[in-house]
């Protein structure tokens, strides 16, 4: 299978499994990835999601070039309907979803397998982890929300840079420049602390994470008002849990409080 599923407790590790192709996005992968998010989102035994790539050489070098020109030199009209088919409800999934997603990034993350990893609430690299927003190399513009994620990591000058000159980003780049949360020591080591932080976040209150999720989008695009709004009909959900009631009466009791996700 191009796509694989596991779970580990809480955590689904989602692996995307073509090394032989670099992990390359192939048609049946991207519609594997775009159902499997789909479930994972409503899935509430699942509190944080892994994005990962096996083989180690590559996370995900974005679209199947192979597959791409074969549609090309067929004559098919439309072979960049993949963008609204398959990458925009992926990156919509990814953003949306209600409980945190942390890409450990082991090797190149080129094109739309960057703008994955960009998606992801959290980035974990190592030495070997590197960058390419490919797309002008091949004559296109960005996809799969590398707009709207790079510049609000790196900023606007910096992601036209990097989009538009289309250089390889090394690891301690991208860990400078703020694309990775945790850069590793050892490749061997960045799926281990993915998993731990996933670990981490899906014993915490996944209903908040959602939440602030939500926020977060909310306030990067909207008025002050209009995030306020979506400031307070958040706490009217967090407040409705059973995390917030136990939590709150714990740290009272100067206690430990003990998060179930609802």
């Amino acid at each position: 299978m191009s796509l694989e599923v596991e779970r580990n407790g809480a955590v689904a590790i989602v692996t995307f499994n073509r090394p032989e192709a670099l992990n390359a996005l192939d048609v049946a992968t991207k519609v594997a990835l775009r159902d499997a998010l789909r479930e994972l989102a409503d899935d509430t035994a699942v509190r944080a999601v892994v994005l990962t790539g096996a083989g180690g050489r590559a996370f995900c070098v974005g679209q199947d070039l192979r597959e791409h020109v074969a549609l090309l030199e067929s004559g098919d009209e439309g072979p960049l309907s993949t963008v609204r088919e398959h990458y925009n409800p992926i990156a919509e999934l990814i953003v949306g979803m209600p409980k945190p997603v942390v890409a450990a990034v082991r090797g190149m993350a080129a094109g739309a397998g960057a703008s994955l990893a960009l998606l992801a609430d959290f980035r974990v690299g190592g030495p070997k982890t590197g960058f390419l927003m490919a797309f002008a190399n091949v004559g296109l513009a960005g996809d799969t929300g590398v707009s709207w994620t790079l510049p609000r990591l790196v900023g606007q000058a910096k992601a036209a840079e990097l989009l538009l000159l289309a250089e390889p980003i090394d690891a301690g780049t991208a860990d400078r420049l703020g694309m990775l949360t945790r850069l590793v020591d050892d490749d061997e080591q960045v799926l281990p602390v993915a998993l731990e932080l996933a670990t981490r976040l899906a014993a915490g209150p996944t209903v908040a994470y959602g939440q602030i999720k939500r926020q977060l989008a909310a306030g990067a695009s909207g008025t002050l008002s209009e995030t306020l709004e979506v400031e307070a009909q958040a706490q009217a959900v967090c407040g409705q849990t059973k995390d917030h009631r136990a939590s709150t009466a714990a740290f009272v009791q100067k206690q430990k409080p003990d998060f179930v996700g609802a």
